[in-house]
């Protein structure tokens, strides 16, 4: 089966050692070009994998049959409707959108073009998580518990502004809330304490009357410890612990979004349910802002 061009927006460090990496390997996708706000990056990651580097967006979006974005949430949200008004499948990050108003936009746009998305919520991609999920979700859950906790923002390639600026609950908070969406039932409410650039605690309410707490920190030195996602239900428990994810998730990331562009139509990771998360998200970091 031929392989889905895929055009590559942005050259940062996430987009070198992940994007740009399992698109060209294939064999269900092929890197079919890149693309960023920085020429020059653009064509050192381009010249890696011998594929052109675009001077125009618009000439990599007529070179790709979709797009993969390894931007900032805010430059994400303004270029994926583009892409989506020009019928490209769409391979997004989280979040979404740097808010709430620009990931409406975005998920409108993917609707209305009726073409598809997909989200890289890595943890998903694991059978580790789905076993954990499958064994959660029958165990009648009615509690849990997350933690992901690091010191991202203390220095290295993942202390870029947006984070800087926005801190746990935008960056590490989609993973953790996606996980315990996905194990109790769906977030329908949330109450947010704590510091965005420090430690913040969730609270999470579910569909299903279960409830749940989530513990974010990207300002914690020292060796950080695994992520963890812990469901407690009348039938037992069921943790998932980051660590026990062996090998690389990513070739699963491609494959399943080759078959979503080939297959058209949804995802369960598509940018509806990343529109959903966005939402808590937006709660949480308006409670986040209000004087104690």
């Amino acid at each position: 089966m031929e392989r889905v061009p895929v055009g590559l927006v942005g050259a940062g460090p996430w987009a070198e050692m992940v994007h740009a990496r399992i698109l060209a390997a294939g064999p269900d996708t092929r890197l079919a070009g890149v693309w960023a706000r920085r020429p020059e990056a653009a064509r050192t990651l381009a010249d890696r994998y011998g594929v052109p580097a675009f001077e125009r967006y618009e000439e990599l979006l007529d070179a790709s049959r979709a797009v993969a974005f390894a931007v900032p949430p805010y430059v994400q949200a303004e270029l994926g409707v583009l892409a989506a008004k020009a019928g490209k499948a769409l391979l997004l990050e989280k979040p979404l959108a740097a808010d709430l108003d620009g990931a409406r936009r975005l998920a409108e746009a993917i609707g209305e073009a009726g073409v598809a998305s997909q989200m890289v919520f890595t943890l998903r991609y694991s059978d580790v998580a789905a076993a954990f999920i499958e064994r959660a979700r029958g165990l009648e859950p009615f509690g849990g518990y997350a933690a992901n906790i690091g010191g991202g923002l203390l220095g290295g390639p993942f202390s870029t502004p947006w984070r800087l600026e926005r801190g746990a609950v935008l960056d590490v908070g989609p993973h953790m809330i996606d996980m315990l969406d996905a194990a109790l039932g769906p977030v329908v409410a949330v109450r947010a304490h704590g510091d965005p650039l420090r430690w913040v605690g969730l609270l999470l309410e579910h569909e299903s009357g279960a409830v749940s707490e989530a513990s974010l920190s990207m300002a914690a030195g020292g060796e950080a410890p695994p992520a963890r996602v812990e469901a407690y239900g009348s039938g037992g428990n069921a943790v998932f612990i980051g660590s026990d994810v062996v090998g690389d998730v990513f070739p699963e990331v491609a494959r399943q979004f080759a078959e979503t562009v080939r297959r058209g139509g949804g995802h369960p990771l598509d940018a509806a349910h990343g529109l959903r998360l966005q939402r808590i998200i937006e709660e949480a970091e308006r409670q986040l802002r209000q004087p104690r």
